[in-house]
């Protein structure tokens, strides 16, 4: 595939429209979350999804609508909640109101993860009192389990989550940390707490390996799970394939130590296969040396991470706003950015009469904020008299 490629930026062009579109790879951990949770509550419980060949229990509807509680929605979306035989539905709301939940609040928490009520007065307070061991108190409990009902009532790993609370803990996470792992992460905390124990002492063992201190070891490792605890769901093994890989072509120590850094520890989420691919698509199109692939690679780490056709669709957007292939290998940093952001931010600059295809692309680059500031100069520069009228004049005598 890689050899058909042409060698000019029309030819690249050209090369990339002939391919198929791709969707983009990017990993979606909110929607990964959902369906995780609800894959999870399925699988490990005794309850029928089965609409076909029974009927809905007229006990649980008429308590959900005492509560208020949109039943067509739930209807809609789990109806199979409303088909079982036991449900707990008013003593589920009576522990969410004594934690402080109003009317409305117990409403939408039951509208949203209605299988909540499925679950007993005994498992919803031994999770309430788990909980507790990390929260400042029932008010921001409640509010935890408004935004993220699904998280708080998946109930069958009970021992697996208090287990790994106490790790963290004492691995030196702040309380602030570990909720905000069980509302955005809670696949982390179904794991025994041995395989997370043995995830955390690779990543340590590794990081001496490479050179880092033990002074700085502790404040590394913690940065690295509050950026990306999903690293978590990785095996030992995953974790060193990965790092020999960099090794093998040629990443010094200290230059792996500066990805990881740099990628927030979700370079141990791809495979040396898929890194492989992505490093020879970008050898291929920027015509460079291996060397010179490692120093774009350290540039711009995304080189390495994103698949090649997320990298294919972010350069076709390049190329299509006529930014040529030398200009992107100057700046690769661009390619971090998806097409949408690109092609609205060269929109704005084009309105104060910037052109993009001959100037440097270091003003499309980096977050929303650093792109405002950058805009800004270029805007008051634009604007600035030639003349002005306030300065002093010097006349000579």
């Amino acid at each position: 595939m890689l050899r058909g490629v042409a060698y000019g930026a029309k030819g690249t062009f050209t090369f990339l429209l002939a391919r198929p579109q791709h969707r983009n790879l990017g990993l979606n951990f909110s929607s990964a979350r959902t369906e995780a949770a609800n894959r999870s509550f399925l699988t490990r419980s005794t309850y029928t999804t089965d609409t076909k060949s029974r009927e809905e229990n007229k006990k649980i509807i008429e308590s959900l609508y005492r509560l208020s509680v949109d039943v067509k929605k739930i209807r809609r979306l789990k109806e199979w909640v409303l088909l079982q035989d036991v449900a707990y539905v008013q003593e589920i709301a009576g522990i969410l109101q004594e934690m402080g939940a109003d009317e409305a609040a117990v409403a939408n928490i039951l509208e949203r993860c209605p299988e909540a009520v499925l679950r007993t007065p005994a498992e919803i307070n031994s999770q309430r009192a788990l909980w507790q061991l990390v929260c400042q108190n029932e008010k921001q409990l409640i509010k935890l389990i408004e935004q993220f009902p699904e998280s708080f009532f998946t109930t069958e790993y009970h021992e697996n989550q208090k287990a790994n609370i106490l790790f963290f803990q004492e691995l030196g996470l702040k309380n602030n940390i570990i909720t905000r792992f069980l509302t955005s992460a809670p696949n982390i905390f179904y794991n025994p707490v041995e395989k997370n124990k043995d995830i955390i002492e690779t990543l340590q063992r590794n990081y001496l390996s490479l050179g880092g201190s033990d002074a700085n070891m502790k404040i590394w490792i913690l940065k690295l799970l509050s950026q990306n605890p999903f690293i978590l769901l990785n095996t030992s093994t995953a974790i060193q394939e990965n790092l020999e890989f960099l090794q093998k072509n040629d990443f010094t120590d200290h230059e792996v130590l500066q990805l990881l850094s740099k990628l927030k520890g979700f370079i141990f989420q791809l495979t040396a296969s898929t890194m492989q691919e992505s490093m020879l698509f970008s050898k291929s199109i920027f015509k460079c040396s291996d060397q010179e692939l490692k120093e774009l690679v350290l540039k711009c780490p995304a080189l390495l991470y994103y698949s090649v056709p997320v990298l294919e669709e972010r350069l076709e957007g390049l190329l299509k706003e006529g930014i040529s292939v030398a200009q992107i290998k100057e700046t690769p940093m661009v390619l971090e950015l998806t097409t949408q952001i690109v092609q609205y931010r060269i929109k704005k600059l084009s309105a104060l009469g910037y052109d993009i295809k001959s100037g440097t692309l270091e003003s499309l680059n980096g977050t929303k904020k650093d792109f405002e500031v950058n805009y800004g100069k270029i805007q008051s520069k634009k604007e600035r008299p030639i003349f002005n009228p306030v300065a002093p004049i010097h006349v000579e005598d």
